[in-house]
């Protein structure tokens, strides 16, 4: 049965002021909620509530530990509702049960780790060139909008959300149209752990309308943003004429480099976890895999075996590995780019097409893919899929693997599978990509900041000093000098 929900918008729970929509499960195509999109007259009433809720007292005169009280019951109300949170986000974009779980904890880890920054906040004294004391603190922005995507909603929500709230900013949210629940959720939570009305918003809908209005909105301060990169560029651009400070977290198309050494299990556990787990809906998904020739035929062989051990079945079962892609339409991309694979040359090595029969037929599925034959040149190898497809490619030469490596518009993440160190070490810092994983991969830690390069980003999130991109830096002097200035002296 479609469940009607409404959004948090301007301190009141109400319906937005746009026309009703409903969101599908991916498994099955049926109705999971129905509710209100949002307008860019309901974007301009959301800010203005955040502006004037920020400089309250309620708000604006709490110290440190105070905010980090709040986050620490945001982070423990997320665990105490966190299998609900799990089965709302599968019926959102239909993840399997057990990687909504791992999300709904990593946002639950994302409230305590800044809430423990916040507690631990110091400013700076800086060394002083004179006769006075200097000194930097760092002030709220104000209000901040947040965009988010549909793949890891919970996930990526917290991240924009807890550092901004730890700063003492007010933040409106825009979650992707399909994707709704989390952010409405995470508003419930933060109005439940006592973050002051207004404070928080949630406004659904296209991000044409939406997320447009909140761009350009004069008192928006900073955009964090996660999607695709065209989008990410219009904001860029936007933001550009307000002199307005952005994260951007686009797309990848991230190399995993298998060296001769490698532990072959270790690698073909990583690498297809690195491209089938989330169905391959993910920006670091490791896509193009480039296998030292001399151990090329062994690892595909076991590649391949592992890829028929995968179940691709119903999201809410335990044992289910992969789940539907997000929608049809998705699936219908994908689909494309593997037919513009074969076209260009390469050959099938599995899957390539839908499961067939039962629930099957009625969602969104799609098989894992693996493609071999293609240069590194083809469009399949250089365009983001954003699906369970794999592109394997071999090498040779150590040189011409990084220039393959990075002869790509995206360098978000890369993988590395040696048992060298220094190799490792070499590759890596060779590698034109944001995060290096070696011996793992797809592994996250919010202590540690995440950033892209190239086409791949602009701005970094998590980490310690993930608060102070909420905000704004101001010097003290304060003077010691006993006398008066001497300037105007005869």
């Amino acid at each position: 049965m479609t469940e009607k929900i409404q959004t948090l918008l301007a301190g009141r729970w109400r319906d937005a002021s746009g026309p009703a929509y409903t969101t599908e499960y991916p498994h099955d195509g049926s109705a999971v909620a129905e509710l209100h999109a949002a307008t860019a007259a309901d974007v301009d009433e959301a800010v203005q509530a955040a502006e004037q809720a920020r400089k309250k007292p309620a708000w604006a005169r709490l110290m440190h530990h105070e905010r980090a009280g709040l986050l620490h019951r945001m982070a423990q109300g997320i665990r105490d509702r966190a299998e609900e949170l799990a089965q709302l986000q599968r019926l959102d974009n239909g993840k399997p049960i057990k990687e909504c779980r791992a999300l709904v904890a990593s946002a639950a880890g994302t409230f305590q780790f800044y809430a423990a920054a916040a507690e631990t906040w110091e400013e700076t004294l800086t060394p002083a060139r004179g006769d006075f004391l200097t000194m930097s603190v760092h002030e709220p922005l104000g209000v901040v909008g947040a965009i988010t995507p549909w793949n890891s909603p919970i996930a990526s929500e917290a991240q924009k959300m807890a550092p901004a709230l730890a700063a003492g900013c007010a933040i409106v949210i825009k979650p992707a149209e399909i994707t709704p629940r989390m952010a409405i959720e995470l508003a419930r939570i933060a109005e439940h752990a006592g973050v002051p009305a207004g404070i928080v918003s949630v406004l659904p809908g296209k991000g044409s309308v939406v997320g447009d209005a909140l761009v350009r909105h004069p008192l928006i301060e900073r955009i964090a943003f996660t999607g695709g990169t065209q989008v990410g560029l219009g904001i860029q651009r936007l933001a550009a004429e307000k002199l307005m400070p952005t994260s951007l977290e686009l797309g990848g198309k991230s190399p995993t480099i298998v060296c001769a050494d490698a532990d072959l299990d270790h690698a073909v556990a990583g690498v297809l976890f690195g491209i089938f787990s989330s169905s391959g809906e993910s920006c670091i998904a490791g896509s193009r895999a480039f296998v030292h020739a001399s151990v090329y035929e062994p690892f595909k062989a076991r590649l391949l075996a592992a890829v028929e051990n995968l179940r691709v079945a119903d999201p809410a079962l335990e044992s289910t590995h992969m789940g539907p892609l997000v929608s049809r339409a998705h699936r219908e991309t994908v689909e494309r780019y593997v037919q513009l694979g074969l076209d260009e040359g390469g050959r099938l090595l599995c899957g390539g097409g839908r499961p067939q029969g039962g629930y099957y037929d009625q969602g969104s599925y799609y098989l894992p893919t693996v493609i071999e034959g293609l240069p590194n040149s083809a469009r399949m190898c250089r365009e983001e899929i954003f699906g369970p497809v794999l592109a394997l490619l071999p090498w040779q030469d150590e040189d011409d693997l990084i220039a393959q490596c990075n002869d790509n518009d995206y360098g978000l993440a890369s993988g590395i599978w040696t048992r060298d160190h220094k190799a490792a070490w070499r590759i890596g810092r060779a590698l034109q990509t944001g995060t290096v994983w070696v011996n793992t991969y797809k592994l996250f830690s919010i202590s540690t900041p995440f950033s892209g390069v190239k086409m791949s980003g602009y701005g970094q999130e998590k980490g310690r000093l993930g608060i102070l991109h909420y905000t704004r830096q101001k010097s003290f002097y304060w003077g010691l000098n006993e006398a008066p200035l001497p300037w105007a002296r005869a």
